[in-house]
């Protein structure tokens, strides 16, 4: 019996994901499974670059919206979810695209990660959660690194719950993540398409997103969220673009000076990004700038339609 397909469509933020994923998905009765580790939260739309109702209305998407700021998605958690929409999408005869660029995520999917079933340590994560706020997560990952080099070698050093996570697995059963985790490849047949772009002109990209952000009301939406409650020090809060015009509501900078911090600290994320994006196996690379949509279309349908 022929393996259901999955194609994953992955890349650094601002290369042209979603509008590769809105022509892909109109051609093939396909549905974006998000692979996007902010765009899980609600009322987190503009700073997260979520689809839109109206990009919505035009192909159906899956894990958008699932917690609040202050919540927290594990990526067991995340991984259930994504195999139950992919397995829900094969069942009404459409072809699963998952979209995004948070490589464990794309990594727990496509390589069937057995996470590490450790419950949570309460007393220990209070800890952990004390020295993160006082010493920063350059701390806890300089300790990770010198008692489990193997498991800080494939996690995101600037990826505070990754990194508490990591160190709360270790304290807790003196062995290794690497050590408890394996993997179990899903029964798909899956193809990885990687997206990028020559650096300046991503760069360019970014910045033109930025400015658009700003102009549809990245400020007031953190506004918002910090009137509901959802403080700076949350990490859904301090991810790129919400940290800043925090600053900025907190009158600890103008408008102009947030808008190229968000900038510039999206550039080091992208960096940071395609880093770990590039580690991944099995990817076809295009370079926007260079292959046309039409190409890649046709090379993603040859692939469908071949048994």
């Amino acid at each position: 019996m022929a393996r259901p397909p999955l194609i994953v469509l992955l890349g650094p933020t601002g290369v042209g994901k979603t509008e590769l994923s809105l022509a892909l998905g109109q051609r093939c009765q396909g549905e974006v499974v998000s692979a996007d580790s902010r765009q899980i939260y609600r009322g987190m739309d503009i700073g997260t670059a979520k689809a839109t109702q109206a990009e919505r209305a035009l192909i159906p998407h899956h894990l958008l919206d699932l917690r609040d700021p202050d919540q927290v998605l594990t990526v067991a958690e995340y991984q259930q979810l994504a195999y139950a929409a992919i397995d829900a999408i094969h069942a009404r005869g459409h072809t699963p695209l998952l979209v995004g660029g948070t490589g464990l995520y794309i990594r727990a999917v496509v390589a069937g990660l057995r996470i590490p079933a450790v419950a949570p340590n309460p007393e220990l994560r209070a800890v952990l959660e004390e020295r993160l706020a006082r010493e920063g997560v350059a701390a806890l990952f300089a300790q990770l690194a010198a008692s489990d080099p193997a498991t800080a070698a494939q996690i995101d050093a600037r990826n505070p719950r990754r990194v508490l996570r990591a160190l709360e697995i270790l304290l807790s059963t003196g062995r290794s993540k690497v050590e408890l985790e394996g993997s179990e490849p899903p029964p798909y047949r899956i193809l990885q398409v990687g997206l990028t772009r020559e650096r300046a002109a991503l760069y360019q990209r970014i910045d033109r997103r930025v400015d658009a952000m700003l102009a549809n009301g990245l400020v007031a939406e953190t506004e918002r969220l910090l009137a509901a409650g959802y403080t700076r020090r949350l990490p859904a809060m301090t991810s790129l673009g919400y940290r800043e015009c925090g600053d900025y509501l907190a009158g600890q900078c103008d408008l102009e000076t947030a808008a190229a911090r968000i900038k510039t600290e999206t550039h080091r994320y992208v960096r940071h990004q395609m880093t770990w994006l590039r580690k991944l196996k099995e990817i076809r690379w295009f370079d926007l700038d260079t292959t046309p949509h039409t190409e890649i279309l046709a090379l993603l349908c040859r692939w469908l339609e071949a048994p």
